[in-house]
């Protein structure tokens, strides 16, 4: 196959262009009519990882440039994250949201005091909280009532629920059209209009434990764990299909794609360390060591580093983006589980899952600020509001 270079536009930044060396197997087109924008016809296409919006034809017709792979220094997948509280979001009084599996509660915090505030009565083994993609609603992910509990953030308390299947997790597709619940317990990925909640499609996952994810750069599919079946499995959200499907063994747990979008990082706790996995080819292109039980992940808030929580040894490690390598684990005893960024950057906050307790780390030193009682086995805490325009779901991701 010849080899190209293709300009992709990714829509998370559609002024910084990128270009990707393909051959014509590994583009991938999604469906549709192209678009009119500034006098151009923009096709959206699918470079692995760099999907996003191509300004030159048809994507069976890719620009020749000049054989060589280019990427501008100014594309970043996560570039939103290091601005500002949007202003619809900043009436908002800042709290911690921490869902107890062994409680059925939601343990409210301030942040700005590590006091507890109060305690919301959920459902049966809430596992995450979920910002919605306009950030208008958190949602509470109670697995084994087969609902979605809805926070008001503004008042700070429940304002209804969803009958939703096993939802062990959520997320939205970067354009906010759909809902993505990942229901572990059935070993299935279901669809939902996220305005209406009506089920679009279900997928059944060839692996058990179907539980976290990431996009890519520009949305068109997602790279999905299998934490008790050791695969990963990369779904075309448009279409609603399984298009990858590659074994990493042990226990993936948490996917972060790199701020360049090239590579997904994955937590795996039963080879105590991160996987990073090449999204086009669908294979593992190398592997950090971290710690005993590698679990859950969050990006730094100048998005140059990624942080990996390693639950049986009681650490968090500091994964330097740039050289690919761990530069810091810090010993912060309990069980770290997952993680949350305060919006200023200066605090990690993770709940921990044996115990009844959340943490919170000083970034800059690896020290422990505070210890906070909860419930009992807390898990997917959300620190909101963040900066971010968008919510792509789980305990707080943002775009």
């Amino acid at each position: 196959m010849a080899t190209a270079t293709v300009e992709v536009r990714a829509k998370a930044d559609p002024k910084a262009a990128v270009l990707a060396s393909v051959t014509s197997g590994e583009i991938l087109a999604v469906g549709g009519a192209p678009v009119q924008r500034g006098g151009q016809t923009w096709w959206h296409v699918s470079v692995g990882s760099l999907d996003g919006w191509a300004t030159e034809g048809p994507p069976d017709q890719p620009r020749l440039i000049d054989g060589r792979s280019k990427r501008s220094r100014a594309f970043n997948v996560w570039k939103a994250d290091t601005g500002p509280i949007a202003p619809a979001l900043r009436k908002i009084a800042p709290r911690v949201y921490v869902p107890n599996e062994g409680s059925a509660t939601v343990t409210v915090i301030d942040p700005a005091t590590f006091a507890v505030i109060g305690t919301l009565p959920v459902g049966v083994l809430p596992q995450h909280i979920t910002p919605a993609h306009d950030m208008s609603a958190l949602y509470v992910n109670n697995m084994n009532s087969n609902l979605l509990s809805v926070i008001n953030p503004a008042a700070g308390s429940i304002s209804g629920g969803i009958s939703v299947p096993s939802p062990y997790n959520l997320y939205f597709t970067p354009d906010g059209t759909k809902a993505v619940v990942m229901a572990e317990p059935l070993n299935r990925i279901d669809f939902y209009d996220s305005k209406t909640w009506a089920l679009l499609s279900s997928i059944a996952i060839p692996s058990p434990g179907i539980d976290h994810a990431d996009f890519s750069a520009g949305g068109r599919y997602l790279l999905a764990s299998c934490e008790y079946g050791g695969h990963l499995m990369k779904v075309d959200v448009v279409s609603m299909q399984l298009v990858g499907d590659l074994n990493v063994g042990g226990l993936p747990i948490d996917v972060k794609l790199a701020p360049d979008g090239t590579v997904f990082y994955v937590a795996n706790q039963g080879r105590a360390g991160v996987s990073i996995i090449d999204p086009i080819s669908m294979t593992e292109i190398g592997f950090l060591t971290t710690g005993q039980g590698a679990h859950g992940m969050a990006i730094s808030r100048d998005t140059r580093s990624l942080y990996v929580s390693n639950r049986l040894d009681g650490s968090i490690s500091k994964i330097d983006f740039a050289s690919r390598k761990v530069a810091a684990t810090w010993s912060i005893g309990g069980s770290p589980d997952m993680l949350q960024v305060s919006a200023d950057g200066k605090q990690l906050w993770t709940s921990n899952r044996s115990g009844a307790t959340v943490t919170v780390v000083d970034t800059a030193t690896g020290g422990v600020i505070a210890q906070i009682g909860v419930g009992n086995s807390p898990h997917g805490l959300t620190y909101f509001p963040q900066p971010g325009v968008i919510s792509l779901g789980h305990n707080g991701v943002y775009r």
